[in-house]
């Protein structure tokens, strides 16, 4: 890999190069395997080779592969939007295919800005976001993300977007305050943002429903989701759900704010949705949203080449197909109550485990140096990266990011292992996950 062409990631380093995948396994061309413990990222639901999923896309290809969504639309796409809307939030309409998670999100943010174009309110034109979130890398979705180290040199030319707290309960909740004090803390604080800047030019408050990569799986406190969703409506803001790791089953139900009882305005989905059989994202979106524009000039004025991909669609109804035919959000539910008793059984009293947090198959453990204080580790030690390595090493692949509490500090570990994962392979999960943190931990404690 020495003469690699690819422009990877990392340009010091080049990756294995993955031959293979089965199951919840990808095997490397030195004939290593690896258990996919973090779906890649969180994408692979259904694993790695599932025939039904493969057989599809070889029917789609065989049929039509490729046809511009400015001439045509297709059976695949208009098959795997219906069973969308089926299955959404009530009032969700229509679908908008994109081939990604930051795609979808930066559509949804050009849906919010012409939404309030159409119905005579342009002066709106600020969106509010939170800290320690992460929305996609393309500029606007960068923009409202508040991933602190992946903005930082782009800033020169990211949108002015106003960010509140996290729902962050670990850390910032305070002794005296209750999960449902804390929640309603935080809506006060954006309440107050709201005022400052105006209500009438707020365009949408932008959120995941549960955390994902940036501070690690941060799953809402009670009443929180349900106080920003009456907090928007008073003001005529639109709320955006951004479920593109957390969605399509992750957490145990379709949809995570279906856990919260809280319908957005607009949501995004994207991993889960194809499995990571084929590139493809959605915006879901509101009947009213898309009324507007159907009576107004009548378009969307966005698009890229490959919307509604026919290929990608056909793996993603496959996908979504599996997942109801199998019961397998269940399964999800089931075995994420297994996972969390391993978790806890492993690293409870870890002196080094802060945290361990999550729903469904969808799980973070922070890390810390001091369990009492919650002090990190020393961010120059970039125990994340270490961890992944030793995790490598006993064929294991985690979820790793530093910068968990402010975008410099703190190190954490996330796992999303496939939904197909028996009670067996979860409990290596944990066990090699066991192996490599010991380790590493003992390598730095003796530095």
């Amino acid at each position: 890999m020495q003469d690699s062409r690819v422009f990877h990631r990392q340009l010091q380093t080049s990756p294995p190069v993955a031959v293979a995948g089965q199951g919840i396994y990808v095997t490397d061309a030195e004939g290593r395997r690896y258990i996919d413990a973090s779906g890649g990222a969180a994408v692979s639901c259904l694993g790695h080779g599932h025939p039904d999923v493969m057989a599809a896309m070889h029917r789609q290809i065989d049929q039509l592969s490729y046809a511009h969504t400015s001439f045509f639309t297709t059976e695949v796409a208009e098959q795997l939007a219906d069973l969308l809307v089926d299955t959404a939030p009530a009032g969700m309409s229509h679908v908008y295919f994109v081939s990604g998670g930051s795609e979808a999100v930066e559509a949804a943010l050009k849906m919010a800005r012409q939404y309030f174009v159409e119905i005579g309110q342009p002066q709106r034109r600020h969106f509010i976001a939170r800290r320690q979130s992460y929305h996609g890398n393309t500029l606007g979705a960068l923009a409202v993300g508040g991933n602190a180290w992946r903005r930082e040199q782009f800033k020169p030319l990211l949108i002015d977007v106003t960010h509140v707290a996290p729902c962050y309960e670990y850390r910032d909740r305070r002794p005296d305050e209750s999960p449902e004090q804390y929640g309603q803390r935080l809506v006060t604080e954006l309440s107050e943002t709201i005022d400052r800047l105006g209500a009438d030019s707020v365009m949408a408050f932008v959120a995941e429903t549960v955390g994902g990569a940036t501070a690690g799986v941060l799953t809402p406190v009670p009443g929180y989701l349900r106080g920003i969703r009456e907090l928007c409506d008073r003001h005529g803001i639109l709320l955006i759900l951004d479920e593109v790791m957390c969605g399509m089953g992750r957490t145990g139900s379709l949809h995570a704010c279906e856990q919260d009882a809280v319908v957005p305005d607009l949501l995004t989905v994207a991993k889960g949705l194809g499995g990571g059989y084929q590139p493809i994202g959605a915006v879901l979106a509101q009947g009213r949203l898309v009324e507007a524009m159907r009576k107004g000039s009548g378009l969307f004025q966005h698009g890229h080449t490959y919307l509604g991909h026919a290929v990608a669609c056909a793996a993603a109804l496959a996908v979504q197909r599996v997942i109801q035919r199998d019961g397998l959000l269940e399964r999800v539910r089931d075995a994420g109550v297994g996972l969390q008793r391993e978790l806890r059984q492993r690293f409870a009293d870890h002196p080094h485990v802060g945290d361990i947090r999550g729903r469904g198959l969808f799980w973070g453990l922070e890390f810390v140096r001091d369990r009492a204080s919650k002090g990190w580790f020393d961010p120059s030690l970039r125990l994340h990266a270490r961890l992944k390595a030793a995790a490598m090493a006993e064929g294991l692949m985690v979820y790793p990011m530093g910068g968990t509490v402010d975008g410099r500090c703190g190190d954490h570990v996330l796992l999303a292992p496939p939904f197909i994962a028996t009670d067996a392979e979860l409990q290596a999960i944990v066990e090699r996950l066991g192996i490599a943190v010991d380790k590493v931990l003992s390598d730095i404690n003796l530095t």
